[in-house]
């Protein structure tokens, strides 16, 4: 297997590019034209893609484009030193929190969404992190 690219669709490049460097301190790599940025900083990194609201996310479905709060199972979790911190980073920079922090044996995990509404969890490891609930 190769490596791992993540790939967010966002509708304003100018807002997207603000706001991940200065919620999570990524900067900017290559540029692709006026319609993606690559950001770096994290251990894969995040392509910032231009797509427009409404438009068709694939041939095999008639779902739309949608940049309102929606679900999807996959999301990105995102590892920081102090899960407050990063909470009040991130606000900052423009994202909402969705829940209060919860703690855990493992850690701490404050469940957010960026302004493109796609969700994403900050977490901070406590103790052994995961290895505390590992069978």
């Amino acid at each position: 297997m190769g490596d791992i690219l993540v790939n967010i669709d966002v509708d304003d490049l100018a807002r997207a590019e603000a706001f991940y460097t200065n919620a999570f301190g990524l900067r900017p790599g290559r540029r692709f034209g006026k319609d993606g940025v690559e950001l770096l900083g994290f251990a894969a990194p995040i392509y910032l893609l231009v797509k427009a609201g409404g438009t068709v996310a694939t041939k095999s479905t008639h779902q739309r484009r949608d940049y309102a709060r929606h679900w999807t199972p996959v999301h990105l979790d995102i590892v920081v030193e102090d899960v407050e911190a990063g909470v009040a980073r991130a606000q900052a920079a423009g994202a909402t929190v969705e829940a209060p922090v919860r703690s855990s044996n493992w850690g701490k995990l404050a469940v957010m969404a960026d302004p493109f509404g796609h969700g994403f969890c900050l977490i901070e490891f406590v103790g052994r992190g995961y290895d505390e609930i590992a069978t």
